[in-house]
């Protein structure tokens, strides 16, 4: 059985879906494969996103070749996680769709950006455990 393609949503595509991405590819790729993108991709993934997920787990996001990118670079996907945008996701085909409500961290300090990688890698974890019982079942 394929495993699940999950893709992280959010308008820029630059913080909060990239660091869902690199946390899904650490913590996950065993049961599901991690894409992100965005309404209106910014020109380059927040540096402080890649600065604190280096810090904190040994990711590189650039040296991984993470950039931001349109929804039309996706693959067909199975699950579709809106990180918390305050906007209307697009409707894009999926079996399954949930929204995280986090806040962007941009522009604010060291603090915010490990309070909110260390709630995506939660709420990874609890994804990972949801679709290993799925797929037991």
């Amino acid at each position: 059985m394929a495993k699940p393609k999950v893709a992280f949503l959010c308008v820029h595509n630059a913080c909060r879906s990239q660091m869902a991405q690199a946390l899904g590819q650490h913590f996950a790729a065993d049961v599901f494969e991690s894409y992100s993108a965005g309404t209106a991709p910014a020109a380059q993934i927040q540096p402080d996103a890649v600065r604190i997920l280096r810090a904190l787990y040994g990711i590189d996001m650039l040296r991984d070749g993470q950039t931001p990118k349109l929804l039309a670079a996706l693959p067909p996907v199975d699950i579709v996680v809106a990180m918390g945008c305050n906007v209307q996701c697009p409707a894009l085909p999926c079996r399954r769709r949930m929204d995280w409500g986090l806040e962007d961290p941009t522009g604010k300090g060291d603090e915010a950006f490990i309070y909110t990688a260390k709630a995506i890698e939660q709420n990874i974890k609890a994804l990972r455990a949801a679709l290993s019982a799925d797929m037991q079942a």
